[in-house]
């Protein structure tokens, strides 16, 4: 019989319910406050934080455990911790899935922090006028200083997959929770950094701040063991300042000084990021180059000679001095196959340079 106007009734769907998956982070966060004010109070968790981020004194691994605790108490879906490296310039401790906008947008969002010392939530912090960023995702924030000895160390940023409807907020007890959760990380990453400055002062060079030769003696035997190990290439320059004790008979020792800095910028300048640049003594420079055969080599020492020869030294002074340098280049196994036999290689083939007209590059076993 037919006619009824019924229709059939549907099955059961065996999909799970996803109004879970379609909150932003500021629903999520309104779900939450009172649990996590609970669970921020609690002995065990401030013990737990305590010990993580006081396993090590590594400021990336105090970082990494600061992220680690924290992304399980707030459904952020990326995070980010920066604070000041060695040259003073805010750079990224810990990252854990972050695209590179959202990673721009936590850069600005941690520079308001770390110059206000205040905690930030924003519905969408690319578009929020309290931060400027270049290229960033329009993503709900949520971000928290971290403090040591009553100043901004760094900041701990919080980055969602997209935007929310609403500014994320959380309670004045529940903020209150987490900033005395994060004391313990602030703490624990300032005394990282400490030891890291004071470690880096140990191994720079005074007068140029490159790396000094007992350093460089370090790096170079470690990255000799590697080298071994994986089978690829490692050379090493030389460089000596042709003509500098020309300046210091004519002008002394303070303007020999200014010279050396001048001439370490340079070489640093002409060096790439993977290169480890050092002071090797007087007027003498070092360059290690990691995963470099000899022709590589010859093509950092041939601008790092061109760029010398091409600076006019001592201008801020009223002068205009040119100065050429002499590159020796060794490579591992070439010519050697322990980090002494590089250095005296490297050094050999700089000499023969000083002793054929000097301002020029010579590789060891040419």
């Amino acid at each position: 019989m037919t006619g009824t106007g019924r229709q059939p009734r549907a099955r059961p769907s065996s999909r799970k319910p996803t109004s879970g998956a379609r909150q932003d982070l500021a629903e999520k966060l309104r779900a939450l406050q009172a649990p996590l004010g609970r669970s921020l109070s609690r002995a065990d968790v401030l013990a737990d934080m305590i010990r993580a981020v006081n396993a090590s004194l590594d400021p990336e691994r105090v970082a990494e455990a600061i992220v680690a605790r924290v992304s399980a108490w707030i459904p952020a879906s990326g995070w980010l911790v920066l604070a000041a490296g060695l040259d003073g310039r805010t750079q990224a401790m810990a990252a854990r899935a972050l695209t590179a906008a959202q990673e721009a947008t936590a850069h600005g969002v941690a520079g308001w922090v770390m110059r206000t010392g205040d905690s930030f939530c924003s519905a969408a912090a690319a578009a929020d006028r309290r931060v400027t960023v270049q290229d960033g995702a329009a993503t709900a924030v949520v971000a928290f200083p971290l403090g040591c000895r009553g100043k901004t160390i760094g900041a701990l940023v919080g980055i969602d997959r997209a935007p929310s409807r609403r500014q994320p907020r959380f309670t004045p007890r529940t903020l209150s929770a987490l900033r005395e959760a994060l004391e313990p990380g602030g703490i624990a990453l300032d005394n990282a950094l400490r030891v890291q400055r004071a470690e880096a002062l140990s191994v720079t060079d005074d007068l140029t701040n490159l790396y000094n030769s007992r350093y460089l003696s370090q790096v170079l035997r470690r990255e000799t063991k590697r080298a071994s190990r994986s089978g690829r290439p490692l050379s090493l320059l030389f460089v000596d300042l042709d003509g500098f004790k020309s300046i210091n008979d004519t002008y002394g020792h303070l303007y020999g000084s200014r010279a050396l800095v001048e001439a370490a910028g340079v070489i640093r300048a002409s060096a790439r990021e993977t290169d480890m640049v050092a002071r090797f003594g007087g007027d003498e420079f070092a360059l290690i180059l990691p995963d470099t055969g000899s022709d590589g080599a010859t093509a950092v020492g041939e601008r790092l000679r061109a760029r010398v020869a091409a600076h006019m030294f001592l201008q801020g002074d009223g002068l205009s001095i040119p100065l050429t340098v002499s590159v020796g280049v060794a490579t591992l196994p070439d010519v050697a196959a322990s980090a002494e036999g590089l250095i005296q290689a490297a050094d050999k083939a700089m000499y023969w340079v000083k002793d054929h007209g000097k301002n020029g590059i010579y590789v060891a076993g040419s």
